[in-house]
């Protein structure tokens, strides 16, 4: 063993209940919690309906398990109760957490789905031990609502496979792995289901077993295997005979600035001006352009506010962020005021840097983006959109709109036949006095007027989006109508005699040529 493996040590954090704990955390919130005799489980997806995803203290004693439809489960168990997992959510939550336990050592890094490695080595004394170290992380963790089994040992697969399978807070010295390992089922190795069952065949049912058996008749067998697989390879590592490094990913960098106020103000506007200059020279020596800003002010009264504005395109444009964000203040509460403002860049994309046009004219995109910003803040994001477009036979489902700051205008559709600038939506149903058979009206009335039909064009045929429409939805027949006055109509007959799928026909007004 190395001297660097030997004084090495990672601490294990292990969450066997992270889905409940959360969904606990979360729902109290919300509503009363079930009593703890009520079992309750969380549910997802499964291939034949809903299956079991996590479950509660009081369904693991009825002997429900994990992967079992909730249909049996409920057959056998009336009171079961069944809630949604949110599997992004809990994962999402993991990550959080190995960043906020960097607090004890800035390598940590997630440990599958349930739980968390931390590289402590040379950082146990600043806690008071190694002892006092995991009662720290134990006590924090559970001040979170996250049930925690914690290990340390001198390598990573060890700290892991004490956690999960040891006695809790175990303390494995550095040259106490082997006996600490040997008990332990072979599981523990974390290797797939078709290898625990050899190896049981084979006789090997704990860490020790497979430990004593010679090394050059087992790796025939498992040579072949991948190296997250060898049950070989994977006890080398946590024995501390091959390396197992800890690769732990940097810290999300925050583009954040502050102003702290020698006493309480009410009005921020006159700060916004150096937070917003400080925040971009950030920024561009990053090459990075915000495109969601946050200003959170801090009462004095231990209260916070915040709001936040959005921009259509990455800006690190100081003046253009003071304009967005002094609009955004008028209802903002400021009660005996505040001593200390915040301005981060929520959400950046990257800018580099440019020169501006030599004639000194204006980019005319930069003008409209700028615009976007200005009305989305003032209106709101609902309110300003772009028109979008989708592939669709029906002409009421080819544009729908999306807010502009989430997106960029669409390119429009190339349309091989003429269509009308302006759609009625919805159609309006017109009452037909005279018909061709098969044909267009030769008379028809529209909001209490009578048209008569000079010449028209079509049938355009639509037939019903199968994939999307309800069964019995009926065809279009699309007609170029120019009544005797000059105007022209796009009128569809919905349905045709015979069809079985309705009774006779009707007719509609859908657009008006301009």
């Amino acid at each position: 063993m190395t001297q660097r493996h030997a004084q090495q040590r990672i601490v294990s954090a292990y969450f066997p209940d992270l889905s409940m704990d959360r969904w606990r955390r979360i729902t109290a919130q919300q509503r009363t919690l079930p009593g703890d005799d009520v079992p309750v489980v969380l549910a997802q997806q499964g291939s034949h309906g809903p299956i079991i995803y996590a479950l509660s203290t009081a369904a693991r004693a009825r002997g429900i398990t994990q992967g079992a439809r909730v249909v049996d489960v409920q057959a056998i168990h009336p009171d079961l109760h069944v809630e949604q997992a949110d599997v992004q959510g809990d994962q999402a939550l993991l990550t959080q957490v190995a960043h906020w336990a960097r607090r004890w050592c800035p390598w940590t890094v997630r440990d599958g789905t349930d739980g968390i490695v931390m590289d402590v080595t040379g950082a146990a004394h600043l806690f008071g031990g190694e002892p006092a170290l995991l009662r720290d992380m134990g006590v924090r963790f559970k001040m979170q609502g996250l049930t925690a089994r914690l290990a340390i040992a001198p390598t990573r697969g060890a700290a892991q496979m004490l956690a999960r399978y040891g006695k809790a807070s175990t303390i494995c010295g550095v040259d106490e792995s082997a006996a600490h390992l040997a008990p332990l089922p072979a599981a523990a190795l974390r290797i797939d289901a078709d290898t625990i069952r050899l190896l049981q065949r084979l006789g090997l049912k704990t860490i020790g077993a497979l430990d004593a058996v010679p090394r050059v008749a087992m790796m025939r067998r498992f040579g072949k295997m991948t190296e997250d697989r060898n049950p070989l390879i994977l006890l080398d590592r946590a024995l501390g005979r091959s390396a197992d490094p800890l690769n732990a990913p940097a810290d999300a960098q925050r583009w954040l600035v502050r102003a702290r106020l020698p006493e309480p103000v009410i009005d921020p506007i006159p700060h916004l001006n150096a937070l917003a200059d400080d925040l971009c020279a950030q920024l561009a020596k990053a090459e990075q352009g915000a495109r969601l800003l946050r200003l959170t002010i801090y009462r004095v009264d231990g209260e916070w506010r915040s709001r936040d504005v959005a921009t259509a395109s990455a800006s690190r444009d100081a003046a253009h962020m003071l304009r967005l964000l002094t609009g955004k203040l008028d209802g903002i509460d400021p009660g005996f005021g505040f001593d200390l403002l915040t301005l981060e860049a929520l959400r950046v994309e990257p800018l580099s840097q440019h020169q501006d046009r030599l004639d000194g004219s204006r980019d005319t995109s930069a003008d409209v983006a700028a615009l976007l910003d200005r009305l989305t803040a003032r209106l709101g994001p609902e309110k300003i959109t772009w028109s979008a477009w989708c592939e669709s036979h029906l002409p009421e489902r080819v544009e729908h709109t999306r807010p502009a700051l989430s997106h960029g205008p669409a390119d429009a559709p190339v349309l091989s036949r003429d269509r009308p600038l302006r759609l009625l939506a919805p159609p309006e149903e017109i009452t037909v006095l005279y018909a061709v058979p098969e044909g267009p009206p030769a008379r028809f009335r529209w909001r209490r007027v009578a048209y008569l039909t000079a010449r028209h064009e079509g049938p355009e045929r639509i037939a019903p989006e199968w994939w999307r429409d309800r069964p019995g939805t009926r065809l279009r027949d699309y007609y170029k109508i120019e009544v005797t006055d000059g105007r022209r109509f796009w009128i569809y007959r919905e349905g045709i005699l015979g069809d079985g799928r309705g009774d006779a026909p009707r007719w509609f007004l859908h657009g008006v040529f301009e």
